[in-house]
Order: structure tokens, then C-alpha cells, then sequence
């Protein structure tokens, strides 16, 4: 049995869970958010918990199994604490700053970039070598984030980029001068 899929998921106050065929509804104060679900998977909704279990052990069934647990539970977590990723920005002259939603990034080329995000997700720039995305949806912060950063990947000679708050960017050597 699938070691994430067999915990149960804890509910929070203030969180509904509704389904709805083969959707989750989670409903929280800051916001709804929906996942479709594997129709096979049996999804026990009880006071303060949920349980997902499986109709049979066959390689597709265990596949799945886990990976509904896990979305759910994502769902609950960023209705009660939200998720973020920060961005850092290197180089020289290159920057970001906010313009009322749109993000405004210089990042060494002849024009501007422009970065209309959706509306579920907040962005801030608290300096002008950082970014940081916050919203309730995983997916969806993380796919903004990469968004953002494949304007501009690190490179490998000089590290000059957009890259994850945190990463490590190996270096190559550059050209020998004999």
C-alpha cells in the first residue's frame, strides 16, 4: 500500500471539502479551489478527516493513489497557509519592479519585459533584485515562478539570470588565454 496515499488528511477549521462526481471543492477563506480526481479513487469524507483508498493493487491504482492524497492535500494547505516562492534576479542593470500588477523586468535586453500575473496570484518586489509570488494554489505559483524565470535562465559562465531563491548554478570555466 501507498505509504503517502493511506494517511488521512486532517481538516482544518474553516475548511469545507465538497465532491462533486469526479471534482474536489475546498473552500476556504481565501478562496475555492477545485481538482479533478481519478474516478476509481474512493474519496471518504468523515467530520475531520479524509481518507483515500483504492479499489484494487494493480500498477495503475497505486500510481494514482498517492498522488490524489497529495493533491488534496495541497488544495487544504494553501487555503489555510498559502504558498510562495522568491526569485532572485543577478546581473548588472538587471532588475524588477512592480507597476500597480504588472511586473516590469529589465534583464539586459533592448526592451523591458512585461508580466501580466492572474489574478488569483499576488506578486511583490520588496527589493529590486527579488521577487517573491505568493497564491493558494501550488501549481500555479510554481508554474508563474518558472514562467518568470525562463525569461532569463542562469547562464554558466558568469551566473548572470533569473534563478530560485537558493539554487546553486554550476559554473564553467571560460575561455583559456594561452
Amino acid at each position: 500500500m501507498s505509504r503517502v496515499g493511506k494517511m488521512p488528511i486532517q481538516i482544518p477549521d474553516g475548511i469545507t471539502i465538497e465532491r462533486e462526481k469526479n471534482k474536489i471543492v475546498v473552500k476556504g477563506a481565501k478562496g475555492i479551489l477545485e481538482e479533478k480526481v481519478h474516478p476509481e479513487m474512493d474519496i471518504i469524507i468523515e467530520e475531520k478527516m479524509i481518507r483515500v483508498e483504492r479499489p484494487d493493487n494493480s500498477p495503475g491504482h497505486r500510481s494514482i493513489h498517492g498522488l490524489t492524497r497529495t493533491l488534496i492535500q495541497n488544495m487544504i494547505t494553501g487555503l489555510t497557509e498559502g504558498y510562495e516562492k522568491k526569485l532572485e534576479i543577478v546581473g548588472i542593470g538587471f532588475r524588477a519592479e512592480l507597476k500597480g500588477k504588472v511586473l516590469v523586468l529589465q534583464l539586459g535586453f533592448s526592451h523591458p519585459i512585461y508580466f501580466v500575473p492572474p489574478e488569483t496570484i499576488s506578486i511583490e518586489v520588496p527589493a529590486q533584485n527579488t521577487i517573491i509570488i505568493k497564491g493558494v494554489s501550488k501549481q500555479l505559483v510554481g508554474q508563474i515562478a518558472a514562467k518568470i524565470r525562463s525569461f532569463r535562465p542562469p547562464e554558466p559562465y558568469k551566473g548572470k539570470g533569473v534563478r530560485y531563491e537558493g539554487e546553486h548554478v554550476r559554473r564553467k570555466a571560460g575561455k583559456a588565454m594561452v
